[in-house]
């Protein structure tokens, strides 16, 4: 029997079924260290199932020459189902690992099911067939078509955001889809799979296949694979590029971030650390797209200092299921282990700790927490180039706009960032010269209908809007 916190079977071909060897998969509280969940732990002989399911709905069934109207309105079923349980998704998110409730709300489940909602309208507005006139007069009709089977590998931070982005897209190009969620997080990907069972999508579609690393690549590898969609770290990323760059199969990767927030002069420092209280701390830190590099300029580097310690020692640390919550624990022990790990780095580099710092916070001891810490550096220490993935800021000085533009730029990564300022037009040409995927002025919060990705390390190809479902669209030119 499935029951949301508990699930028996692995949801292949449009059918529940038992996984091939009977293992499990204990989902533990990062609140209580007490177990909470479980789930099947697939093996890669259910990935071998579920691809050749996809590959045969792909290849003999209907689902690739349907209308795009007729995909969009199974999306929108899709859509409604989604729509009716945020949030109990909301909730077992947060429950699974420890994602503040408040963020919880938003950005784990009003966001998937946003993306969801937005590729299922987007289809009349997308340009499936276009004609054009070739120089000699010659009719050209370049047409998008589906690119075939998707593997879908997502992580565990913010993991209906990062299945949604890749599954409603590659649902309406046409694909069909078999999901890898992370094994922190396997009990909302198959609530999903739940969802998906009742919208009726045909058998075979999609598939959700719950397990870790090994079975992760076993589908990577998977010769029925047309497609590997990933977000995650960049050492994962770049072994499944290096594995799908081998055998000519087309790849997206969500990868990495060290974000740069660049305070300007005439910023007004009380509220660019009032947008970086999110900005920079959502999720608890444990975000690709958070800001956690501060640069401020010379002239007002210990007023920005003293107001974002200031701020992070205001922030509210307690059970994220408290929706007075801002900051709960780390996904798992190894997480909390590695994000403490780095302060103790920061430190023997040289940085000042401005607040919070080693230990756990309010004397507990129970539970995978991290002091939200703000850290007084420079852009050469590991704490500045290499991404924590937790509640872990650095503030680093700069002389001049020029200067603030050469350390943003100075990373290997090139995700996200934001320009703070009272004069827009001017932050806007700041933005336009930083190296990075996604920036916003005095704010930062990605538009799902604009792409989302980006430059460098921090991956390859984009998710989100128009360009998202171009990602799973392959181009056929006709000449008739």
């Amino acid at each position: 029997m499935n029951d949301i916190r508990h699930w028996d079977q692995l949801y292949i071909g449009g059918h529940w079924v038992d996984s091939t060897a009977g293992a499990r998969i204990t989902v533990t509280s990062p609140v209580t260290e007490e177990p909470f969940g479980t789930a099947p732990d697939a093996t890669t002989d259910d990935v071998d199932r579920a691809v050749a399911a996809a590959r045969l709905a792909f290849d003999d069934g209907e689902w690739p020459h349907l209308p795009p109207s007729e995909r969009a309105a199974a999306l929108g079923r899709f859509a409604d189902l989604y729509s009716s349980c945020l949030d109990e998704m909301a909730e077992l998110i947060t429950a699974e690992m420890g994602s503040p409730i408040s963020f919880s709300h938003l950005g784990q489940s009003a966001a998937p099911w946003a993306l969801l909602d937005f590729y299922a309208r987007l289809s009349d507005d997308f340009c499936w067939e276009e004609e054009r006139v070739g120089l000699t007069g010659a009719r050209t009709i370049v047409r998008q078509e589906p690119v075939g089977v998707v593997g879908a590998i997502t992580p565990w931070n913010v993991p209906q955001v990062t299945i949604m982005s890749k599954l409603a897209p590659a649902l309406l190009a046409g694909c069909t889809v078999v999901v890898k969620p992370a094994p922190e997080t396997p009990l909302d990907a198959l609530l999903m799979a739940r969802l998906v069972d009742e919208a009726g999508f045909p058998d075979g579609v999609v598939s959700v296949v719950t397990g870790g690393r090994e079975v992760g690549e076993h589908l990577v590898r998977s010769a029925g694979v047309d497609k590997i969609a990933f977000t995650g770290s960049t050492a994962a990323g770049r072994r499944i590029g290096a594995i799908c760059g081998e055998a000519l199969r087309r790849v997206s990767l969500e990868l990495g971030g060290k974000s740069a927030a660049i305070v300007l002069e005439d910023a007004d420092v009380e509220r660019t650390v009032a947008g970086l209280r999110f900005a920079s701390f959502m999720n608890s830190g444990q975000a690709c797209a958070a800001q956690t590099r501060v640069l401020a300029p010379r002239s007002r580097y210990d007023d920005v200092v003293e107001a974002m310690g200031s701020m992070a020692d205001s922030l509210v640390v307690g059970d994220p299921a408290d929706p007075a919550t801002e900051i709960g624990p780390m996904v798992t022990q190894r997480q909390q282990e590695r994000v403490a790990g780095y302060i103790d780095i920061g430190i023997d580099e040289g940085a000042t700790v401005v607040a919070g710092g080693p230990g756990m916070p309010g004397g507990r001891d129970r539970g995978w927490w991290v002091r939200p810490t703000i850290l007084a550096g420079d852009n050469s220490m590991r704490v500045a180039r290499e991404e924590i993935f937790g509640p872990v800021i650095v503030v680093i000085p700069y002389a001049d706009e020029n200067d603030a533009i050469r350390i943003a730029n100075d990373s290997d990564f090139g995700l996200a960032g934001s320009v703070w300022t009272g004069d827009k037009a001017h932050g806007l040409d700041i933005a336009r010269r930083i190296r990075t995927g996604t920036i916003g002025i005095n704010k930062y919060g990605p538009d799902l209908v604009g792409p989302f990705g980006g430059y460098k390390a921090s991956g390859i190809g984009r998710e989100y809007g128009v360009e998202g479902l171009e990602e799973f669209t392959e181009v056929k030119n006709l000449a008739p």
